[in-house]
């Protein structure tokens, strides 16, 4: 890679600096080497970082955690493409279309919120995994899995909130992570989740887009709705409204550049 290449942190899924989940982005002007990549991620230390370079139509999109490459990241895609309308990679009424390795995934602008489309992935109720449910700490809770994370849905959020899982026995599980979720007591949101993902080197992320194409099917069956509000209770937390058309969602949120500069080496 050459030097002086172009990296900013951005918290996305708020509206205000501090919140939300940080992901890094970096543009590429060129071709660039997984290992390099994965390097700058692990020197970032933050849940994500993106990586964007032009193509003839459109972007290659790579996500990378500070441990390992994944197919999927809402709030890196939702970070990267604030970028590219902030640096001028496009106008501002332009939608971006992002190759990855889940597909053509797109952004658009929609007032002063970004709107992006992801495949939906719901998940089918299976019996609980040993150790599961003891290492999130909760004694009671229907299992889901998508093929990627466990779903635990519980009976209050109060609960929700206060877990402290055993991250060690997480890590054990044969999946990516675990989305804790249930009813939200507040009027503002529909439901409210957390994420844990230690295997995948983030004890618990702050808010993430891809949990919510496996909740929004989730809720969207049980409240009998097509739109809802989501709320990541976090302790940076962050929120999302989240839409649902057929084997699609749609995630709609806010996103806020904390910092720019350039990568050196």
């Amino acid at each position: 890679m050459t030097a002086n290449t172009p990296l900013f942190q951005v918290d996305a899924f708020t509206d205000r600096a501090f919140a939300g989940n940080p992901a890094a982005v970096c543009l590429l002007e060129s071709v660039a080497h997984a290992d390099w990549m994965q390097s700058v991620a692990a020197e970032m230390n933050l849940s994500e970082t993106a990586f964007v370079r032009r193509l003839e139509e459109g972007f290659e999109l790579r996500w990378f955690t500070p441990t390992l490459e994944v197919n999927l990241c809402g709030h890196a895609t939702l970070a990267s493409a604030h970028i590219l309308w902030q640096e001028g990679w496009l106008a501002a009424a332009e939608t971006a279309r992002f190759h990855t390795r889940s597909g053509v995934l797109t952004a658009r602008r929609s007032g002063d919120s970004i709107v992006l489309d992801f495949p939906a992935t719901p998940a089918s109720v299976i019996a609980a995994p040993q150790g599961l449910l003891p290492a999130l700490g909760v004694s009671a809770g229907e299992v889901f899995f998508n093929g990627t994370d466990y779903l635990v849905a519980i009976d209050d959020e109060g609960e929700l909130r206060e877990l402290q899982p055993d991250f060690r026995a997480l890590k054990s599980l044969p999946a990516r992570g675990v989305i804790v979720t249930a009813l939200s007591r507040q009027p503002d949101y529909d439901f409210v989740s957390r994420y844990f993902g230690p295997a995948a080197g983030i004890d618990e992320d702050p808010v993430t887009g891809s949990a919510h194409c496996t909740l929004g099917p989730y809720w969207g069956e049980r409240l009998n709705k097509t739109e809802l509000r989501a709320c990541q209770a976090s302790a940076r937390g962050g929120e999302m409204l989240v839409g649902l058309h057929g084997d699609r969602v749609s995630l709609a949120g806010k996103a806020v550049t904390v910092l720019a500069g350039r990568l050196v080496p």
